[in-house]
């Protein structure tokens, strides 16, 4: 077995705690995990421990994911100790910072530490106003997009590095073009579409009411491709959509920069609030939990043997899988959405979305393919 290096992980620094109460959240109720405090935070020396570790462990580089939750709950003073502390034990190294957020506590003073410290931050934006607020609601059912639109014309006013962050479901699945030209429009260039499917609470055996159905989002991909080639300027993309760029990596031969699309996962760790550390944030349960900083090194966690089952889980498709010809370039999806639907018998729950969208946008991404392998390497 090859040794996995420690260069990327995501960090929950204020666990499930969020001040939004999203129709379609699927971390809230890890609370339920910890329900010895209803208030979670990491302290000062979980986060100091938490970071000479990753500096102590990593090679050169290393990318840092701030989420949550939402970990803007943390205080601005949160991120500014842990970048000290970046700066004290990663002497020489490069370290990627990155915050998924939902902007709603976001102030120019943030926007100001941002820039200065080069964050990429992950806003959660699902488009217009009527699309946005038909989900993404106060924990009062108040609705929340004149506050994001605000904040993100605050960040790209201050030159912070924007990815929209937007969430697919049953009703926003409708509108591909006018989200994509949305977000254009306001000046955000790097997108990244989140299909939403969870298990219905009140029916295990079908997925919830606000899930996206694989045909649904089959469409919305083939048009969103459309919308994306359409902007080109002179044969390069004038847009990042984080699903084509992630699919153009197998098309030209490298290894996928999204776990979804590669053969095994488990290439990362999670790592909670008091530091307990798992597989994946869409496996934050008691089978995948690898240990806690406090008694175990990351790096072994990421190596463990429990860590590399649940990696080698994700290549073990169903026989149908193994017959299609596009597995070489989805490997069946992320396991999440495997069981969502038990009458699918372990086919990812956008299989069809697959399929319809590479019949669609292969003939292109192979052209697309060939042309970057000439200026790349017979130049």
């Amino acid at each position: 077995m090859s040794i996995k290096r420690l260069d990327s992980i995501l960090i929950k620094p204020a666990g499930p705690d969020c001040n939004l109460d999203c129709t379609y959240c699927f971390y809230l109720e890890k609370a339920l995990l910890y329900s010895d405090t209803t208030v979670h935070r990491m302290s000062t020396d979980t986060l100091e421990l938490l970071i000479k570790q990753i500096m102590e462990q990593s090679g050169n580089f290393v990318s840092i994911v701030w989420q949550g939750g939402e970990p803007s709950l943390m205080g601005l003073d949160f991120f500014k100790k842990a970048v000290e502390f970046q700066i004290k034990y990663g002497t020489g190294k490069s370290v990627a910072n990155s915050f998924q957020t939902n902007g709603i506590l976001l102030t120019p003073e943030w926007a100001d530490f941002f820039k200065k410290y080069s964050f990429l931050v992950g806003l959660s934006i699902d488009g217009p106003r009527h699309i946005h607020d038909k989900y993404r609601l106060t924990k009062n059912i108040q609705p929340t997009w004149h506050t994001v639109y605000k904040t993100v014309k605050m960040l790209l006013k201050s030159k912070v590095d924007v990815n929209a962050m937007t969430c697919v479901t049953d009703y926003s699945v409708n509108f591909p073009e006018e989200i994509y030209n949305f977000h254009k429009e306001l000046g955000l260039r790097w997108m990244q579409f989140i299909p939403i499917v969870e298990t219905d609470k009140n029916n295990h055996l079908k997925a919830a009411p606000f899930s996206v159905s694989a045909e649904k989002y089959g469409e919305f991909l083939i048009k969103l491709f459309d919308l994306w080639q359409a902007d080109f300027v002179q044969g390069k993309p004038a847009t990042s959509v984080r699903w084509f760029d992630s699919v153009f990596y197998n098309y030209v031969g490298m290894p996928s920069p999204q776990c979804t699309l590669r053969k095994k996962c488990g290439d990362y760790v999670i790592i909670e609030h008091n530091g307990d550390v798992y597989s994946c944030d869409f496996f934050v349960e008691p089978k995948w939990k690898l240990g806690n900083i406090r008694n175990r090194k990351i790096s072994s966690m990421l190596n463990s043997s429990l860590q590399q089952e649940f990696g080698e889980n994700k290549s073990k498709v169903p026989e149908r899988c193994m017959r299609c010809e596009w597995l070489k370039y989805c490997y069946g999806g992320c396991p999440k959405d495997r069981i969502r639907d038990p009458k699918d018998n372990g086919v990812s729950h956008f299989c069809l979305s697959y399929k319809m969208f590479f019949k669609h946008a292969d003939l292109r991404l192979k052209e697309m393919a060939a042309e970057w392998i000439r200026e790349n390497y017979n130049s």
